[in-house]
């Protein structure tokens, strides 16, 4: 489910990675893919556990819900966690959620409440055609000493809505899609490539996968890319059905080598 890519379950596991260089902001922008949400159906609601972990040891667990909650919106929560000793040399828990477009597979909304030991941090993102308005507070409940601030770009895609839109494109084998993505707190030009099919197998199962390659470059303020220091290169499977979930996801970052794996699914029964 290209959903979890997520909910800045990121600061345990980054999927993003390096593309190095700078380019002209003209020269970029006249390449992000322009095509309309693709024909592909619709995600069905669910639920779903994954691991996150470096070097093959699990650090984090999260778990998401994804559902269309009005005839034109889509809702994902997710939350997640550090566990066992990573738990004990850092306490940090995380809550997400974000509304989309059901129909233009556009972000409306995204909310974040980010917990490391005794601090708290909110943020909150409203979409519109002309970019993303974020707020940050860290004291929520209490007045909002951060000034609010704008980014004007059109076009942007939040976690969840850039994975809808991924999930409905064709994903035929060496297609390439530049989109930006605005996260949390900065917007990133993602460029998604497809390396090809393969079987895969997890904790939830064996799947037929489609095997998509991520880099990632910064969005500096006057719209200029710049690369990113901490991430080197990323993967990840999502499965070749009608569902198109993420089934893993491998990175390697400043720490080394990360990871996401999906442990359990369960999809919701059908409205009548």
């Amino acid at each position: 489910m290209f959903l979890i890519a997520s909910a800045r379950l990121g600061r345990f596991v980054s999927i993003f990675c390096l593309c190095a260089g700078s380019v002209a902001a003209a020269d970029w922008q006249a390449s992000l893919t322009k095509d309309p949400p693709g024909q592909f159906p619709e995600l069905r609601s669910l639920r779903a556990k994954y691991n996150f972990g470096w070097s093959g040891f699990t650090a984090a667990v999260g778990d998401v819900h994804f559902a269309k909650v009005a005839e034109d919106r889509f809702q994902f929560e997710g939350n997640g966690h550090t566990t066992g000793l990573a738990r004990a040399l850092w306490k940090f828990d995380v809550d997400h959620r974000s509304l989309a477009d059901a129909n233009t597979l556009r972000p409306v909304e995204t909310t974040q409440t980010e917990t490391a030991g005794k601090k708290k941090q909110l943020t909150h993102l409203v979409f519109s055609n002309a970019g993303v308005a974020r707020s940050r507070s860290d004291n929520p409940g209490r007045p909002n000493p951060n000034k609010p601030k704008q980014f004007n770009l059109p076009s942007l895609f939040d976690l969840q809505s850039a994975m809808l839109y991924l999930r409905s494109q064709p994903l035929k084998d060496h297609s390439t899609y530049r989109i930006v993505v605005y996260p949390t707190t900065a917007a990133y030009l993602a460029t998604i490539t497809v390396s090809g099919r393969e079987k895969i197998s997890v904790h939830a199962g064996n799947y037929n996968a489609i095997q998509l390659d991520l880099r990632l470059n910064k969005v500096g303020k006057n719209l200029e890319l710049e690369p990113h220091k901490k991430f080197k290169q990323a993967t990840l499977w999502v499965s070749d059905d009608n569902d198109r979930l993420i089934i893993r996801a491998e990175a390697q970052i400043f720490v080394g080598s990360v990871f996401a794996e999906l442990q359990s699914l369960q999809f919701d029964p059908a409205k009548r």
